[in-house]
């Protein structure tokens, strides 16, 4: 059974409606904290008290949801990851998937979970006391999330160690005459010679053709040698780097003092991190286009070739990155949208949202195609061998080029700088809102005065315990498994399924439509609610089928095979969010009483949170509000003056 002690109690206070953000303290909740119930007219409700804790915290201004939407959702995949994909599957052409994806799946949504925590009121978990049965959707994203804030970060670590060894007359990474390098370390491979030449005869140097193609590049070994000193296998965890890991307490130190005191101050600071890479990047591309080779990469960027557009992995892959970067399902953007005034326009927030998501993506990729076109003609090669994605972008191709240009250190410090503002800002959004939830479960029963502190130090502290497995020498292979199971495509996209599934047939999706019209003042374009009912669910589910039937087993640098244990451990790590929703429906329905379908509407019925009693008249059907035509003021000014 659900009751009060499952739902958020927030309150909103009066100012809200007059779009002012300044607490006044006349909030007022229900006297057991919740009004539970799906509209029955004429249902009793006890008298509103006033709440003995502290009132939900709310943006100061509008512009810092924005900022901490745009720091959360624009991350490091849409630097390192959509430019990649874009070139691997047909250049230009691969913005038609991934527009139509976009329009079909990803921002209805983005919509979705931002205008469910506004209205609710909540955190990841008790935003769906909107239906308490599946309440499991909750806990998995908190899992989901939790795993993410854990792993996420180790690449913030390696950016940091980066950056600091940046600060030098030559870069650690840019000779061959460092301990960590082996005698097979090359600094100049000479590639368009040798193609020239007669291999195995032909010689430069010291050494043939054969002996260069045989060697290891100084950034390879910088980064498998010194950073990562990887070991041979998940095997084999070996040793801590301390250097790293001291860049890796450093991290979450910064991210403490980031989230600690709530969206007062993260709301600040979102508007350096989330700024500055905008800069940095205007800065690389006005310096990449200047480089030669430069509008050769560009055109391998955006050379459309259609006939991709036949090839399902496209498509998946265009999918895949929607949600991957637009950070659908980890239940961050619930708990931002739960700071917003309740009458705040979130339809056009997401609108906005998502175009700067995406057209970041597409801008990020102008600046390293410029850069990897230039590392193509410096090293006389094709741009296929020297495009990357992921870390091998981030660690590899491009502390590559950076030793290829004049003053390198200036370029190294400002590109990993970047990196960090990138990456910063998503983790502590993601903690603020993994910190979010876990306060909503009990938001008055265990209040102390320092308890959102404490909540965060345990929080970061304990992620941080378990990121140690990560700066061993065997810790990449972790890495690589949380990476690739925990918060992977097939996570997201179930998450993302079952969250349109019980909006639209659960609650309703007309339903939820008339409660976002009572909230923004009008009806948003019909196509969102067909996509939430339909289309979504169904791309989420076609994408997800695909994944399961070409499932491969993980593999590092394409060469060493995981254990059986290893994928073991892997598959634990993902179905420990996905069978959280399908647990906790079978465990309500067992516990609750009467017939199936007494259990079933017992156990859907929402659960009302206090704020809801300062828009809503407490003797008024909520059904029957939904029936006001929005967009007309008179109707705004009933529901406030019912309260009133």
């Amino acid at each position: 059974m659900e009751n009060s002690e499952d739902c958020a109690v927030t309150v909103v206070p009066g100012e809200e409606k007059q779009r002012h953000l300044i607490p006044n303290g006349n909030g007022h909740s229900s006297a057991n904290g919740a009004l539970s119930g799906g509209g029955a007219a004429g249902a009793a409700t006890p008298p509103p008290v006033r709440a003995s804790y502290p009132e939900r915290e709310t943006w100061t201004r509008q512009m810092d949801f924005i900022m901490s939407c745009v720091g959360f959702a624009v991350g490091l995949g849409n630097v390192w990851r959509f430019p990649y994909l874009c070139y691997k599957n047909g250049g230009g052409v691969f913005l038609i998937p991934y527009i139509i994806i976009g329009l079909l799946g990803g921002i209805p949504i983005f919509f979705l979970e931002i205008a469910l925590g506004q209205f609710m009121k909540a955190g990841s978990i008790n935003v769906w006391n909107i239906a308490p049965l599946f309440k499991g959707l909750g806990y998995s994203s908190m899992v989901i999330v939790f795993f993410c804030n854990t792993y996420y970060i180790m690449v913030l670590a390696w950016g940091f160690y980066y950056f600091i060894k940046s600060f030098s007359a030559t870069l650690p990474w840019a000779t061959c005459k460092n301990p960590w390098n082996s005698v097979d370390c090359i600094e100049f491979f000479r590639h368009d010679e040798c193609y020239n030449g007669t291999i195995g005869n032909a010689t430069f140097g010291n050494m043939t053709c054969e002996e260069l193609a045989n060697g290891r590049s100084p950034i390879i070994e910088f980064w498998e040698n010194k950073v990562l000193n990887i070991s041979e296998g998940l095997e084999y965890p070996g040793v801590m780097n301390w250097e790293v890991t001291l860049c890796l307490l450093a991290t979450w130190v910064i991210v403490y003092f980031c989230v600690w005191k709530g969206v007062k101050s993260t709301g600040k600071i979102v508007y350096f991190t989330a700024t500055f890479p905008y800069v940095v990047l205007i800065i690389l591309l006005i310096r990449g286009v200047t480089l030669p080779g430069a509008y050769e990469g560009i055109l391998y960027y955006l050379r459309p070739d259609w006939s991709k557009l036949k090839s399902a992995q496209v498509w998946i892959d265009a999918g895949t990155q929607i949600f991957f970067s637009y950070a659908i399902g980890l239940g961050a953007l619930t708990a931002l949208g739960s700071y917003n005034r309740f009458n705040n326009d979130c339809y056009k927030d997401a609108l906005l949202l998502a175009l700067i998501n995406s057209g970041t993506s597409f801008f990020a990729g102008f600046v390293v195609f410029s850069i990897l076109g230039f590392m193509a003609a410096e090293q006389g090669v094709h741009i296929s061998q020297v495009a990357e994605s992921g870390p091998g972008l981030a660690f590899i191709a491009y502390p590559k080029a950076v030793t290829l240009m004049p003053v390198s250190p200036l370029w190294a410090a400002l590109f990993f700088f970047m990196l960090l503002l990138l990456g910063l800002d998503s983790q502590f959004v993601g903690v603020e809102g993994f910190i979010t939830g876990i306060l909503d479960l009990y938001p008055g029963k265990y209040y102390q005065r320092y308890r959102r502190e404490i909540a965060v130090a345990i929080c970061c502290t304990l992620c941080f315990v378990v990121d140690l497995s990560m700066v061993t020498q065997g810790g990449m292979y972790v890495f690589q498994l949380f990476d690739y199971y925990s918060a992977s495509g097939m996570t997201l996209l179930w998450q993302a399924f079952w969250e349109c599934v019980v909006v639209s047939w659960v609650y309703g999706a007309d339903r939820f439509m008339d409660d976002i019209a009572r909230m923004i003042g009008y009806r948003p374009f019909p196509w969102i609610k067909w996509c939430w009912s339909v289309i979504t669910p169904l791309v989420c589910m076609g994408i997800f089928f695909f994944h399961l039937v070409n499932y491969k087993p993980l593999t590092y640098n394409k060469t060493y095979v995981y254990p059986w244990w290893g994928e073991a451990v892997g598959w634990v790590l993902a179905l420990s969010s996905m069978l959280c929703i399908p647990t906790t429906v079978v465990y309500k329905l067992f516990r609750a009483k009467g017939t199936f379908r007494e259990r079933w509407d017992h156990l859907t019925k929402p659960v009302w949170g206090g704020h809801h009693l300062e828009y809503m008249s407490e003797d008024t059907d909520i059904k029957s509000l939904a029936s006001l035509t929005p967009n007309l003021e008179d109707n705004k000014v009933i529901l406030f003056e019912s309260v009133m």
